[in-house]
């Protein structure tokens, strides 16, 4: 590791200051994946920036309009068992639940988790070319062993994915992040956080340097009833999503009055079309339609030599979590979704 110097701010103010516009200067608070980069030699900060200290980023409270205020510094797991929560956006919860493990939940925090960078192998590995390590260097994953890569969103400069489960939800939810900078306050909604890779993969998402994240704000919906999240991977503890979608579905009977679907462990970032969700809307809850939205959320999707398996895979899970998300109930193990 580098030297480096450490410094405990003592208001968001006085952090922002300290970051300045120098992208070596990091902030960290749980700092779950920020060590792991910096051991594998990935980032060298000149600077680090506590802002483990800071209350006002560090709490869950209701809006004006009747959403949620996320704090960036709550974790992840005082997020998913907060009563508010767990009572209005059940769908956050259960995707939070489904996310690494309890110890690194109970260290993770909410703005760190939107920063989190790809698992991609390659991207870990410094002895091989990386487009979002050192751009221009090349690809290696998209003529390699690309099994956990992207199908939806790639360009020919890096087909890596977004790792996130709690991403996936939030994208579903219409989430909206709040940042501040030297250039002031920004709200920044949740589709436009996150970048596909096109010609600059090395840049994740749209902040500003030295930007930090102060709140994730959730409005107000009608999606506590009729939800679910489905995330299929190799093994059940603690591995990150071939496939994950969450479905959010508001219903009038059996109709479909609106409909929220997003995909993770497919793209550069949480996976949205909005011309399947119109599709869903004034429709009945039935297989044959959510099968229909599957398809066109999917058009454009595109296998690898070791991935295309991913593109029926996703169509199934789509189908099948859309029917869970008509009886919540049907999530508990050994239950079976309805029909």
């Amino acid at each position: 590791m580098n030297n480096f110097d450490y410094l405990q701010p003592q208001s968001v103010s006085e952090a922002v200051d300290q970051a300045g516009t120098n992208d070596s200067n990091r902030f960290i608070a749980g700092g779950t994946n920020l060590l792991d980069l910096w051991k594998y030699d990935l980032l060298h900060p000149a600077a680090l920036i506590d802002i483990n200290q800071l209350p006002a980023l560090n709490s869950i409270t209701e809006t004006a309009e009747g959403g949620l205020r996320l704090g960036a510094l709550c974790t992840n797991a005082a997020t998913a068992y907060h009563p508010l929560v767990e009572e209005r956006y059940p769908l956050l919860s259960k995707a939070i639940l489904a996310g690494a493990s309890a110890q690194i939940r109970n260290m993770a925090t909410n703005g760190g988790n939107l920063l989190q960078r790809t698992r991609c192998y390659y991207f870990y590995d410094p002895a091989v070319p990386c487009n979002k390590r050192n751009p221009g260097s090349g690809c290696p994953a998209i003529g390699g062993y690309n099994r956990m890569h992207a199908i939806l969103g790639a360009s020919d400069q890096c087909i890596a994915v977004f790792p996130s489960d709690m991403c996936v939800a939030l994208a579903a939810l219409n989430a909206v992040v709040l940042v501040t900078g030297q250039q002031g306050d920004r709200s920044i909604p949740f589709a436009d956080f996150h970048r596909l890779p096109g010609d600059q993969p090395a840049l994740d998402n749209t902040l500003l340097p030295g930007e930090l994240i102060t709140a994730i704000d959730l409005p107000p919906n009608r999606f506590a009833t009729n939800y679910s999240y489905l995330k299929l991977r190799d093994r059940h503890s603690y591995a990150f999503a071939l496939v994950s979608v969450a479905t959010a579905l508001d219903l009038d009977g059996d109709t479909i009055r609106e409909a929220r679907i997003a995909l993770g462990g497919v793209a550069h970032k949480p996976w949205r079309n909005e011309l399947a969700e119109q599709f869903l809307q004034g429709k009945a809850a039935i297989e044959a339609n959510f099968a229909a939205a599957a398809d066109i959320l999917l058009q454009g999707a595109q296998g690898y030599q070791h991935n295309g398996f991913k593109i029926p895979l996703a169509k199934k899970a789509i189908i099948r979590n859309s029917l869970m998300a008509l009886d919540p109930a049907s999530q508990l193990p050994g239950a079976q979704p309805s029909a």
